[in-house]
């Protein structure tokens, strides 16, 4: 059985660049909401699809604030978080299976929109560090979701709808999944070639051996160092690769390997991995059509 939970948003740490991180995802073809201030230091843009988004967050420049989990943190892609009704009952759920960390935590930013400002508000809470070694996984409580998901934020010229995989990586792949079975409340899935996955509604969460994870992206995989798991890559449904595909002549600072059925982009500055795939290849895929 799928779990019930549905994939929020995923979370690409640029630090102090966040000037160049919003340029090259908007020549990527991303539509970026304007640049957002937390209550609690930390400054965002967000890329709105149909009920997930992706989200690069970084650190202003000469402010201290209260996200030592930034400051630490590599570049790349740390963050995966989960939709939730009422982060209490989250939090009552991960005391249950000994996941649970720091208390559920409240904050907001400043949103202009209809000729004027209003507070964009949340609620998060965290799994523990240390469960999920790869990065930070948590829930997120929409108080005001009307002010994220906007109908102007919502059109890419790449073409992008949705978020239907989310790759990690880790030395102990069973281990890991297992986790994240746990804490979904789902079963764990295996394909004919030995990849493991939980599935959610809407998304799947795929955990690669590091061999599964170099035969997958080749060269343009992150390099796992001294780490014995990554989040290892984000996947995203397009209306047609061709959209994005004519957007990829000139750029500098990415690899593209171009597939008949994908296309894998590397964003060097950032040790990230992009993949895109068609909209009608993920239905297939789900339907067990090849």
């Amino acid at each position: 059985m799928p779990s019930t939970d549905r994939l929020d948003h995923t979370v690409i740490n640029v630090k102090g660049d966040m000037d160049a991180a919003k340029a090259l995802f908007g020549k990527l073809g991303f539509t970026l909401t304007p640049r957002g201030y937390h209550s609690h230091g930390s400054m965002n843009h967000l890329m709105m699809f149909g009920t997930d988004y992706l989200e690069l967050i970084g650190i202003p420049e000469g402010k201290e604030i209260e996200r030592k989990d930034l400051e630490d943190a590599p570049l790349g892609i740390n963050g995966v978080v989960f939709k939730a009704l009422d982060v209490d009952d989250i939090y009552a759920r991960l005391q249950n299976v000994q996941f649970d960390g720091d208390p559920p935590k409240a904050f907001h930013r400043p949103v202009d929109i209809d000729n004027g400002q209003r507070d964009a508000k949340f609620r998060t809470v965290t799994v523990r560090d240390g469960v999920f070694p790869g990065g930070r996984v948590y829930y997120c409580e929409h108080g005001t979701p009307e002010l994220v998901w906007r109908p102007e934020w919502q059109s890419h010229a790449n073409g992008v709808t949705s978020m239907p995989e989310f790759v990690t990586v880790a030395s102990d792949a069973d281990g890991e999944v297992a986790q994240f079975a746990t804490l979904l409340d789902t079963d764990v899935e295996m394909d004919g070639n030995g990849v493991r996955c939980v599935t959610l509604d809407g998304c799947q969460v795929t955990v690669l051996t590091p061999d599964q994870y170099s035969d997958r992206y080749g060269k343009l995989a992150s390099t796992m160092g001294s780490r014995n798991a990554i989040f290892g890559a984000m996947v995203f449904a397009t209306e047609g690769l061709s959209k994005l595909n004519n957007l990829l002549g000139d750029l500098d600072e990415v690899v593209v390997n171009l597939q008949p059925d994908r296309t894998v982009i590397r964003v060097d500055p950032f040790d990230v991995v992009l993949e895109f795939v068609d909209n009608e290849q993920e239905r297939s895929n789900k339907n067990g059509v090849t």
